[in-house]
C-alpha cells in the first residue's frame, strides 16, 4: 500500500480547516493576507492549520507571500526572486510586514502549515527551514510546478508529507485507469472541486473519485470554497478537508456539524 495520509500527525484530525493565506475574508483580514496578523486571527479563532505560499528572495530567505510581484499588495514594486530580504521587507502588506517562514514557524509552534512552492528557487530554501525548526512533522508541501515537487521529494523523501501533484490530480480524477496503474506520489489531493475542459465545466470531486482516493490511503482536501452551502456539500460527499477564505463560516459550519474537538 505504500505511504499513507494517515502515517503523518498532519492528517490526524477527522476532518481538517485550512485557513487560506490565513483567511483573508475574516473583516480584521481584509487586506493583510499573508500576515502574522491574519494568521494569527485564524489560530484564535480555534484553526490548527494554516496555508502560505513561499517565495525565495534573492538572497534565498523565504517569505510568506502569495504572488511572485510585491504590487498587488504592498505598496512597493518588483519580482520577489530579484530582490534581497532587506528590500522585500521595506514592503507591507497593509501596513504588516511580509513574514519569513521561519517567523511563521516561529510564532505557531503549535500550527500545522500548509506550504505551496511557488518557484523553483524556494524549494531547497524550503528543506532548510523545515530541518532547522524540527519542523517536518507538521507541514504538508505542494506546488503546482511539478518539477518542484520532485526535487522536494528527492531532497526529503518521506520524511515530509506532500501533496500530488497536478499531473497526478488529473489522472487520478480523470483517467483513473492510469492512475490504477500508475499510482501517483504524494499522499493528499489538494484540488478544486471542477475544472473547465473545451469550454464545459468538469467535476474532479465526485463521490467515485473519495471511495477511490481513500482507498488508497489518501486525504482530498478541496479549495478555494467560501460558500456555506457548498462546505456543506462537500463534507456530505466526504472530503477531508477544506481550504477556505472564508474562516468564520467554515468554523461555524465544523460547530453546526460538530466537527469541533
Amino acid at each position: 500500500m505504500g505511504v499513507r495520509a494517515s502515517d503523518y500527525p498532519y492528517f490526524a484530525e477527522r476532518f481538517t480547516a485550512l485557513a487560506h493565506r490565513g483567511g483573508s475574508l475574516l473583516a480584521d483580514n481584509i487586506g493583510h493576507e499573508n500576515t502574522l496578523r491574519a494568521f494569527g486571527n485564524a489560530v484564535s479563532l480555534g484553526y490548527t492549520h494554516i496555508e502560505t505560499d513561499v517565495h525565495a528572495t534573492r538572497d534565498g530567505q523565504l517569505v510568506a507571500f502569495h504572488d511572485s510581484r510585491l504590487d498587488r499588495v504592498t505598496e512597493a514594486t518588483g519580482l520577489i526572486s530579484e530582490l534581497p530580504l532587506s528590500q522585500v521587507r521595506r514592503a507591507t502588506v497593509g501596513g504588516e510586514p511580509i513574514p519569513t517562514l521561519d517567523e511563521v514557524l516561529d510564532a505557531f509552534p503549535d500550527t500545522f502549515v500548509n506550504i505551496d512552492i511557488k518557484e523553483s528557487g524556494a524549494t531547497e530554501p524550503l528543506v532548510g527551514v523545515l530541518r532547522r525548526h524540527n519542523a517536518t512533522r507538521r507541514v504538508c508541501v505542494g506546488s503546482f510546478g511539478s518539477d518542484r515537487l520532485i526535487r522536494f521529494r528527492r531532497l526529503m523523501g518521506r520524511e515530509v508529507a506532500t501533496a500530488v501533484g497536478p499531473v497526478g490530480v488529473a489522472w487520478s480524477a480523470i483517467g483513473r485507469v492510469v492512475s490504477l496503474v500508475l499510482p501517483p506520489a504524494g499522499v493528499a489531493f489538494q484540488m478544486p472541486v471542477r475544472t473547465r475542459i473545451a469550454g464545459l465545466q468538469v467535476p474532479l470531486v465526485t463521490p467515485a473519485f473519495l471511495r477511490a482516493a481513500h482507498a488508497r490511503g489518501r486525504a482530498v482536501h478541496v479549495w478555494t470554497i467560501n460558500d456555506r452551502a457548498e462546505m456543506n456539500r462537500l463534507i456530505d460527499m466526504g472530503v477531508d478537508g477544506i481550504v477556505t477564505d472564508a474562516i468564520e463560516d467554515l468554523a461555524d459550519v465544523m460547530t453546526e456539524r460538530g466537527l469541533v474537538g
